[in-house]
């Protein structure tokens, strides 16, 4: 039996359900889901292993025009994957026409990779509706497979997920086959916290905000991890802490709880909140959280 291995990179503009997608693949709760704009930072590997093939599905920041530094590096996650995909998704929604990066559109439609474009969240739509945005997108994209689908709702993503196999190329493992991502521990760790951040807080405070895992100490039964929340501003501290610790407390228990499952662990979460200044745009400080090389 011949085995087929190769990396499918998921791209397209924010908030069109890159992320829902890539979990509903892997079967995990990899990457982060809020209704914001740039949820996803980095570039997040989740892999798939049957008995002859392994893909390597990779989840992009949602394209956008960079305003600082920090979306400047992002944007950087999303070029890397025109140059290592084998199999590349662009998703879209039912109501847009284009991405909000001309250059990136080009290339979708000039590169020889097999391309797979999928307009997502039908389940939100009508059949005519649905039928036109087909006929449009065929046009628009005609190098492009067209499938439509809801990733939420699962429809069509086993039908997908078949179509992707017989896309990848004939190739070893790339990674054990025990291996669910490339990413380490503290990364998800990190990433719980910030979903809970972007969830509960409003404006610009989840776009000043980084966590950084500082210990992970893992038992038979307990696993304690102490976080800490960074900030730009002394104003957005106290905001992220609330009145008497309240917000900050609840960010924490909810954090808990997902990782509890993540890891199938009690968990005992301890939060702090420190102020880094402009850590946004500080090439220093994106390279030390994982932005830059």
């Amino acid at each position: 039996m011949k085995h087929k291995a190769g990396f499918v990179n998921i791209i397209g503009n924010p908030n069109v359900g890159k992320s829902t997608l890539m979990n509903a693949f892997v079967g995990e709760k990899l990457s982060i889901i809020t209704s914001k704009a740039q949820t996803t930072r980095h570039r997040i590997l989740g892999i798939v292993n049957g008995e002859d093939f392994q893909i390597l599905f990779s989840d992009t920041p949602g394209i956008i025009k960079p305003a600082y530094e920090l979306q400047a590096s992002m944007m950087d996650f999303v070029k890397s994957a025109f140059e290592d995909a084998d199999v590349l998704i662009y998703m879209v929604e039912i109501g847009e026409k284009e991405l909000k990066d001309e250059i990136f559109f080009e290339k979708i439609k000039k590169t020889e990779i097999p391309v797979l474009l999928l307009i997502n969240k039908i389940d939100k739509s009508t059949q005519a509706e649905v039928e036109e945005k087909v006929i449009y997108w065929k046009e628009k994209v005609p190098n492009a497979e067209v499938y439509v689908i809801s990733a939420l709702e699962k429809f069509n993503v086993e039908g997908l997920f078949e179509r992707i196999i017989e896309l990848l190329p004939e190739s070893p493992a790339f990674y054990p086959k025990d291996q669910l991502t490339d990413k380490p521990e503290r990364f998800f760790i990190n990433e719980a916290i910030r979903e809970k951040i972007l969830m509960h807080y409003k404006k610009e405070i989840p776009y000043s905000v980084e966590v950084e895992t500082e210990e992970f100490i893992e038992s038979d039964k307990i696993i304690r991890i102490r976080s800490v929340i960074m900030v730009e501003r002394e104003t957005q501290k106290g905001i992220i802490i609330g009145h008497k610790g309240a917000a900050l407390k609840r960010v924490g228990i909810e954090a808990r709880k997902d990782l509890e499952k993540f890891f199938d662990k009690q968990i005992h979460l301890e939060l702090y909140v420190k102020v880094n200044k402009d850590w946004r745009s500080n090439k220093r400080q994106l390279r030390r959280f994982g932005y830059t090389d």
